[in-house]
């Protein structure tokens, strides 16, 4: 039986979705910066308030899955077990998510967000910023396991080059799809591309920030 916490979270789980489906649908449309956030709330048939206490702001009802995605990279390299090289931690979640590229609504959702996107500098805009913030909380996550002092540039490079690399990876992604390649040859082209890449900076740095007992 479902506990009032537990119904409660469900329930707010299914409204940010209900949210983030509108938008996504009206955001497609319409795009970006022809839809209000009021335009939003009425068609998920919600309040202004509701939307932002799930989405802070307009760009994040686009970027949210992206969020999350980053989010579960950095708790790859912070939960990874002892011995395991942050390079390792990180590389998996992008390799292994590669197979989710198989399915035609995956393609059809990358194909929407890179036109979304590409259409309006501000999204761009945030995009970048939302890299950034994810790259100086893996570059702070390796100092801090590494004891690197704060005038340390190796942490900050290792984690250039990891957010770097799968940014790169995801322009790939977007470039295949609107040049028309689906199911398993995207999905094997992004796989093939990830690993070629790690690789390439596995020769560098693959003992980097190895965990201890």
């Amino acid at each position: 039986m479902d506990t009032p916490t537990g119904l409660r979270e469900r329930h707010k789980e299914q409204t940010r979705n209900l949210i983030f489906e509108a938008a996504s649908r009206l955001f497609a449309e319409r795009g970006f910066d022809a839809i209000t956030v009021a335009r939003v709330a009425r068609a998920a048939n919600v309040s202004e308030m509701t939307v932002f206490n799930h989405f802070p702001t307009k760009e994040d009802l686009v970027f949210a899955k992206m969020a999350f995605f980053e989010e579960r990279l950095l708790d790859a390299v912070r939960q990874r077990p002892a011995g395991v090289p942050a390079l390792e931690a990180f590389r998996r979640p992008i390799i292994e998510g590669c197979s989710n590229l198989v399915a035609e609504e995956s393609a059809q959702r990358i194909a929407k967000a890179a036109a979304l996107i590409g259409g309006s500098p501000g999204l761009q805009v945030r995009e970048r910023e939302i890299v950034a913030r994810f790259t100086d909380r893996l570059a702070d996550l390796l100092a801090a396991e590494t004891g690197a002092r704060s005038d340390d540039v190796e942490p900050r490079a290792v984690a250039e080059a990891l957010m770097g690399t799968h940014r790169a990876l995801v322009r790939h992604v977007r470039a295949s799809v609107l040049a028309g390649v689906r199911g398993r040859r995207l999905a094997s082209s992004a796989r093939s591309q990830a690993r070629r890449a790690f690789a390439r900076l596995e020769g560098g740095f693959a003992d980097y920030a190895t965990k201890e007992d």
